[in-house]
């Protein structure tokens, strides 16, 4: 595949610092992602407001991150041809229009949630924006840190969830809509006036619909993501469904519930980027391997519902760790193992996999959860998805060192 060097306005006058870079990287990831996760806090509030069924309230949730999970493989793509430069202030200026939409006109009905959710989607595809971005901006020996740094941007549904109903309460339901199209636009202007590519990025010059074909054949594509789709999918599935199982599994209030859910997404957060920074002094594999190594443990400790004091709360805190550390490990792989003009592709394939393994676990635990009265065939499963996603690493990954494709 041909490539040719990347040059973006004032690149040459203003090359840019490399922790500069990154550090707008992850605020644009961080900002784009708070906006992404808007609906969820209120969806409890649009199903009393709407009469909305259960299944209505999972759809008005799910939508914008399914839209937001597969739109990353065509942004990843466009990235990798246009640059973080060019994309970055584009994703954010274009999901200022559903979100401003969302909260003045679109709360009326279901129909226009769905709509305002499905192009609030857009705002997810940020992380396929900044991963190409930030890799070409740092030498291969750092992009496992340097990647890692840019994922916690992730803590961004934190910010949403922490903030969405009390800026409710305390002003209108447009209020966090209003509020986060203002910090969206400042973003996109200061991205565009400060953002620089990396100089001498590879560029390619083949055609989408080509190079998304080139990269679904390549093998870090589909060991990324069968990695992937456990580690941040298991982060994402407990971060939507720890709340429901605490209240059903412990009787926790629904408060005490949200602040607990709360501690494992910091913690899986700041472990993204100590998983990524292990990863450029040892190897991916490896911290991939103990990561997935605790999940397995965890699961099968928590599968007989021990005491929250201390047993329970040890084994979620230790699986956010390594859910974090394991979702920070896969990208080190990325970014060691993928070609340099691919690596927007495949990080679009990869996140995709990622955000969309994460609906599957909330939706298997409550099944069985209504079928047996008892959250331990759940866990049990997601022991032995783990141990699959361990087999995967060992045999494959770890065997085939910095191999990038067949």
């Amino acid at each position: 595949m041909s490539t040719a060097p990347a040059r973006s306005a004032g690149q040459s006058d203003t090359p840019g610092r490399p922790g500069l870079m990154l550090a707008l990287a992850t605020v644009g990831f961080a900002v784009n992602f708070w906006a992404w996760a808007l609906l969820s806090p209120l969806a409890v509030r649009f199903q009393s407001a709407l009469d909305l069924s259960s299944f209505q309230q999972a759809l008005v949730v799910a939508v914008p991150v399914v839209v937001g999970s597969v739109g990353r493989i065509p942004v990843g793509a466009l990235t990798d041809r246009f640059g973080g430069r060019i994309m970055f202030p584009l994703i954010s200026l274009v999901t200022i229009i559903p979100v401003l939409y969302l909260g003045l006109l679109g709360q009326e009905s279901l129909a226009a949630l769905l709509i305002g959710g499905f192009f609030l989607g857009i705002g997810g595809t940020a992380f396929a924006v900044g991963v190409p971005f930030v890799n070409a901006w740092f030498p291969p020996h750092r992009r496992g840190f340097a990647v890692g740094v840019f994922g916690a941007g992730m803590g961004g549904t934190a910010i949403s969830a922490l903030t969405t109903v009390r800026l409710v309460d305390a002003g209108t339901t447009a209020t966090p809509f209003l509020l986060t199209a203002g910090v969206l636009a400042v973003y996109a202007v200061v991205s565009w006036l400060v953002l620089r590519d990396a100089p001498n990025r590879s560029v390619p010059t083949a055609p989408l619909a080509s190079r998304l074909a080139a990269t679904v054949r390549l093998k870090v594509t589909w060991q990324a993501s069968a990695l992937y789709a456990v580690a941040f999918g298991g982060y994402v599935a407990f971060s939507v469904y720890l709340p429901a199982y605490l209240k059903t599994a412990y009787g926790l209030t629904q408060a005490d519930a949200a602040n607990r859910m709360a501690g494992f997404v910091v913690l899986a957060v700041i472990m993204r980027p100590v998983g990524g920074w292990l990863s450029d002094r040892i190897a991916p594999s490896r911290i991939l391997a103990i990561s997935l190594g605790v999940v397995i443990a965890c699961a099968v400790v928590q599968s007989f519902t021990p005491g929250l004091a201390p047993i329970g709360t040890v084994a979620f805190l230790a699986m956010a760790a390594a859910l974090g550390a394991g979702s920070g490990a896969t990208f080190a792989f990325v970014a060691q193992s993928a070609p340099a003009n691919q690596v927007g592709s495949v990080t679009g394939v990869v996140g995709a996999a990622g955000g969309l393994g994460g609906f599957v676990p909330p939706l298997v635990m409550g099944g069985i959860y209504g079928q047996f009265d008892s959250y331990a065939l759940g866990l049990i499963l997601l022991a032995l998805v783990a141990a699959a996603a361990l087999l995967l690493d060992l045999m494959s990954v770890a065997r085939g060192g910095r191999a990038a494709h067949v």
